[in-house]
């Protein structure tokens, strides 16, 4: 299962996603890109943000579908309720991301 996510490590805020695709990002509290939606991420829109992106910062990690359905939100019982951020990915999950950025560079 595909989920997008902005490494922040890479984001320098400026904007331009937040500007296309406001459905699938905002800033978050530290100024940087975050992904607020992960409905219909395969969308027009977000392919213009990704390709937008100066950083290219912005992009697709494959989740475990198990993975997924084992995740509740602390805060409800609905299992994928909420969008998190790119900080909540499985750590081999942002690893194997910066090893993508990094040989694309």
């Amino acid at each position: 299962m595909k989920k997008l996510f902005v490494n922040k490590e890479a984001c320098i805020g400026c904007g331009a996603c937040v500007a296309i695709d406001p459905e699938h990002f905002d800033f978050g509290d530290e100024g940087y890109s975050e992904v607020i939606s992960q409905e219909n991420i395969e969308s027009a829109n977000v392919q213009n943000a990704m390709s937008s992106c100066p950083t290219n910062a912005i992009n697709y990690a494959e989740t475990a579908e198990d993975e997924e359905e084992e995740h509740q939100c602390e805060h409800c019982e609905k299992k994928g309720c909420c969008n998190h951020n790119d900080e909540e990915l499985d750590e081999e999950i942002k690893g194997d991301f910066n090893s993508e950025a990094e040989n694309a560079a």
